[in-house]
């Protein structure tokens, strides 16, 4: 069977995906042959338990890691062309991140954690005080602005991490189990403020998680097991 070339309306095109960690003589495969193919304004979920590959699956779709074989194609582009430079202001543009841990620096405050962001893309004054202000706004933190991260809610964290991800208006968001350290009340909260991004902005949502409360908020739910993807 010939392989459907690849194309500019998806978001996302893999092909063949490998990457083998070797520590010594031991060898884990981490991602075996892999390849999807995601159009643009979807919310996904790639769902499987833990070591199943999603988050090095995640990392080589947003250029973090390289893979060992295969191709990775972003709006038609192919990563592989690109250096460490090229990729570093790739993802300023075009990907924003969201982890966890949430990744927050602990000495800025949220509007500071957000606003950062735009003065590394060299954003104007007016622009980094007017976006800032509207992504609080839009995931609900206007009046915790000021707020450092410890004197958040894990919920209100995760919430400053989105908007953060989202300061230079990326097509793209790569979530790498964003409700894996919320309780469920919370963690409601924070698929349905991903479910309103996807509408409101009109970007694409990759998001790996084991948590069966997402099933109800995505429109896709990818399976993987032992670094496959086995069914959608």
């Amino acid at each position: 069977m010939t392989a459907e070339p690849l194309t500019t309306t998806y978001t996302i095109e893999a092909e063949d995906l490998w990457r083998i960690y070797r520590t010594g003589t031991r060898e884990v495969q981490a991602l075996r042959g892999v390849s999807l193919r995601v159009a643009g304004g979807r919310f996904i979920a790639l769902k499987g338990r833990s070591g199943s590959g999603k988050t090095t699956l995640l990392n080589c779709l947003g250029g973090l890691d390289r893979p060992d074989r295969g191709t990775v194609h972003i709006f038609g582009r192919n990563l592989a062309e690109m250096d460490e430079k090229d990729l570093t202001r790739w993802r300023r543009k075009e990907v924003g991140f969201i982890f966890q841990s949430f990744g927050l620096l602990p000495t800025l405050s949220a509007y500071e954690n957000i606003e950062l962001m735009l003065r590394i893309a060299e954003a104007s004054r007016k622009e980094k005080k007017e976006r800032t202000k509207e992504l609080l706004d839009l995931v609900g933190l206007g009046k915790w602005m000021h707020h450092r991260p410890y004197e958040l809610s894990g919920g209100q964290q995760q919430r400053v991490a989105i908007a953060r991800a989202l300061a230079n208006r990326p097509k793209l968001i790569l979530a790498d189990e964003p409700t894996g350290e919320l309780d469920s009340t919370t963690a409601r909260e924070i698929l349905t403020l991903f479910r309103t991004i996807v509408e409101r902005e009109k970007l694409t949502v990759l998001m790996s998680s084991h948590d069966p409360l997402v099933d109800g908020y995505v429109d896709e739910i990818l399976q993987m097991k032992d670094g496959l993807i086995i069914s959608a």
